[in-house]
């Protein structure tokens, strides 16, 4: 998962209108009717995929993944008709964020859409997933505090989430060192699993980067031991940095990779660095 920092000016002002219109004449409708409209009016979410690509550098919101020949979707983190909230449990879910491009989010097809992982059987993918911790507080059309509510999905807008994840070096998502206690562990294992971060594609993919990583940093110790060829030292450092980029395909495996080695930590990519 990666952090993304959403961006606003990048969609076109005629795009938010329909959306805005969208949304006033759902405001109209009565409790029989929001659901027909909302499925009818599936262009309006669509719309904004192009820009959500932009701030992610065209990469999945969830699991990094670039893949051109996967298909990718506008995901209503709250969904817009059901939330399921356990294997039992489902409640009616969030109509009035179904135009709001706040509640978009960005993502490739299988972490969105319930699939199979082939490894395990199991089934994974958000679908209409949206458990909340047993004490939370519930939005609802009456009552819209969803600010309020204690998700458990992992949230890739919020940086504190985000932090909670990292790339081992069998190129598995697992929790990360500032994820400590009951509740982050769970919020973690839950989200991983909906969000099928460890589908075997994704594992050989980051582990591809691992591997490059690696043998790139080995080669630029071995040139830094032996004092010479400044140009080649370079070339290798900026290979590095430029592997830890939010643009750079699985750059939190790539950074989780060099934060371990010795040195490591200064060959990532600096604020400084980002693209713009």
């Amino acid at each position: 998962m990666i952090y993304v920092k959403r961006d606003p000016a990048l969609i076109p002002e005629k795009v938010l209108k329909v959306a805005e219109r969208a949304q006033t004449k759902l405001e109209t409708l009565p409790v029989a009717e929001r659901k027909k409209f909302i499925k009818m009016k599936s262009h309006v979410w669509r719309s904004f995929g192009r820009y959500l690509a932009k701030m992610s550098y065209g990469k999945c919101w969830y699991s990094e993944s670039n893949d051109p020949q996967s298909f990718f979707d506008v995901d209503h983190f709250r969904p817009k008709n059901e939330a399921k909230r356990s294997d039992t449990e489902a409640e009616n879910g969030y109509p009035w964020l179904a135009f709001s491009w706040e509640n978009f989010r960005y993502s490739a097809g299988r972490s969105n859409r319930l699939n199979t992982d082939e490894a395990t059987e199991d089934v994974v993918g958000k679908g209409s997933w949206f458990p909340l911790f047993p004490d939370s507080v519930k939005a609802s059309w009456a009552n819209r505090c969803e600010v309020e509510e204690t998700p458990i999905l992992l949230d890739p807008i919020v940086r504190q989430d985000v932090d909670l994840i990292e790339i081992d070096a069998n190129g598995r998502a697992c929790a990360g060192f500032s994820c400590v206690g009951a509740t982050k562990h769970e919020r973690v294992a839950r989200s991983i699993e909906i969000y099928g971060l460890n589908l075997g594609n994704l594992v050989t993919a980051r582990k591809r980067v691992i591997r490059e990583i690696n043998e790139n940093y080995q080669t630029f110790m071995e040139i830094i031991d032996a004092g010479h060829d400044m140009q080649a030292i370079g070339r290798l450092m900026n290979q590095l940095r430029r592997a830890t980029l939010p643009d750079a395909q699985y750059s939190l495996a790539a950074r989780c990779t060099l934060a371990v080695l010795p040195q490591g930590a200064h060959l990532c990519a600096k604020p400084e660095d980002v693209p713009v």
